[in-house]
């Protein structure tokens, strides 16, 4: 014979509430025809767990009810392996017996003593759920409990507790909850969501789980890309703009800040890099009037100035009080902001006097050497409208682009050609421009007419354009 009881549950589950006593109820049925039955139950874990009767007696084929009791505590004792409960029977021929009869019985050894059943015992609710969310590096088997506590919780419920897990920065409770019915699409007190909230806390792991299980995002209350930006996280930024269509780089908050305000703001150079690289706009000005540059350059962020200043004219840009960036950074002190902010000035003005030596000391000061101007005119373009030779080619040699294209589409061989100036003409071919330049306007048609007197000229950008066609 293997036993002589049986369990209605093959799990005992108490509903634990933080300060409580906790108490569950099952049954336990005797097998036996014609023979009743001695009932002995014990825990491993007796200092939690009681039954205000221990022993107990089953008539024949009948059925009892039994009340495991856990004492109130602050937190779920859990413990690994789990705790269970241990059903002990024995045959009672009288029918009849006292507790104390019942003791001696089940602590005399011996083959009359069945062990009739393992019953684990599991906590289960919310209060369960977000300890093991709060403790995962300190819980043992924290996944196995997990599953079985998130059995006492309703959808509400579950749906608080992933918020719980996504700050919590634990992709594996994350799963898990969503895998046991937790609303991926939930959003907390203040309208954002899960996607915002993992973005926040810098967990890329958990942005993943939640992007592979269709966490959606609202534009207008959720700024993944603001969040990212202000953390400098470069990899947040691209896994969002990969799998989020929806994600506009130059979408503005309620002080029309893009995520480049963000980055340039705080001096973050990398994420300042890769939006501008993705199509962001680093002209756009905030209801402040402040570009990017504005807040790069208040802020005294040197790198980030740099790397706005070439991508952008916002140099001249004056906010709502008719300020520049050069003027904010004086005002708060970042003297060594100035000479970048005004160096290219000096450039573009040493290019058009025909100053070759302040040419070379800008540009070896960190002068950009295709820093632009308000109209998009580089130190290039300036030396070439006024037949400064040496200029370009010192600007040349520097890297200088030879086809940079202005705000009307001209390059600095369209200038050199307008101002008559054959002999910038031939260097700028030489170095490959090319006879059309082309901007958003189109394509702007090189007048070589003035140059009839110069058939070399001429016949060198015809060559050119064939070679290229």
């Amino acid at each position: 014979m293997d036993r002589l009881v049986k369990p209605d549950v093959k799990e005992v589950e108490l509903s634990f509430k933080s300060g409580q006593k906790c108490s569950a109820v099952f049954r336990l049925t005797n097998l036996m025809h014609t023979m009743t039955v001695a009932v002995s139950l014990s825990t491993t874990n007796p200092g939690v767990f009681s039954f205000p009767q221990p022993f107990s007696i089953i008539p024949p084929l009948s059925s009892a009810t039994y009340t495991l009791l856990s004492q109130p505590s602050d937190q779920p004792p859990l413990r690994s392996p789990h705790d269970v409960i241990t059903v002990r029977s024995a045959m009672l021929p009288t029918g009849k017996a006292h507790q104390e009869d019942l003791r001696r019985l089940f602590s005399a050894p011996g083959r009359h003593v069945f062990r009739d059943a393992i019953i684990p015992i599991s906590f289960v609710g919310p209060q369960v759920v977000e300890f093991l969310i709060s403790h995962h590096t300190r819980v043992p088997e924290v996944n196995s409990s997990l599953n079985k506590a998130i059995s006492g919780c309703s959808e509400s419920q579950l749906a608080k507790l992933l918020n719980l897990a996504v700050r919590s920065e634990n992709a594996d409770l994350v799963s898990a909850l969503i895998d046991n019915g937790g609303d991926v699409n939930f959003r907390d007190s203040d309208g954002r969501s899960l996607l915002s909230s993992a973005v926040m806390s810098g967990k890329i792991e958990v942005v993943k789980v939640l992007i592979a299980s269709g966490c959606e995002i609202d534009n207008s209350i959720d700024k993944v890309l603001y969040e990212a930006a202000a953390k400098n996280r470069v990899d947040l930024i691209e896994i969002l703009c990969k799998s989020r269509s929806n994600i506009n780089v130059n979408s503005v908050d309620l002080d029309t800040r893009t995520a480049i305000h963000v980055a340039a703001a705080r001096g973050h150079v990398e994420a300042l890099k890769f939006l501008l690289s993705i199509g962001g706009n680093a002209d756009l000005a905030d209801d402040r009037g402040w570009t990017p540059l504005h807040h790069s350059s208040a802020a005294g962020h040197l790198e980030a100035v740099g790397t706005l200043l070439e991508h952008s004219n916002a140099k001249y840009a004056v906010d709502i009080d008719g300020k520049t960036a050069f003027a904010l950074a004086a005002e708060n002190g970042h003297a060594e902001l100035l000479p970048l902010l005004r160096l290219n000035d000096a450039l573009h003005r040493a290019s058009r006097l025909g100053d070759v030596s302040g040419v070379k000391s800008c540009l070896a000061e960190g002068a950009a050497v295709d820093g632009r101007d308000q109209n998009g005119w580089t130190a290039l373009h300036r030396a070439a409208f006024k037949g400064r030779i040496e200029c370009a080619r010192v600007l040349l040699t520097h890297g200088a682009q030879v086809d940079a294209v202005d705000d009307a589409g001209y390059t600095p061989l369209h200038c050199a050609v307008e101002a008559g100036h054959a002999a910038v003409a031939m260097l700028l071919i030489a170095h490959g421009a090319r006879a059309n330049g082309k901007s958003l306007k189109g394509v702007v048609p090189l007048n070589l007419d003035r140059f009839k007197n110069h058939p070399a000229l001429v016949a060198r950008s015809l060559c050119r354009e064939k070679e290229r066609a």
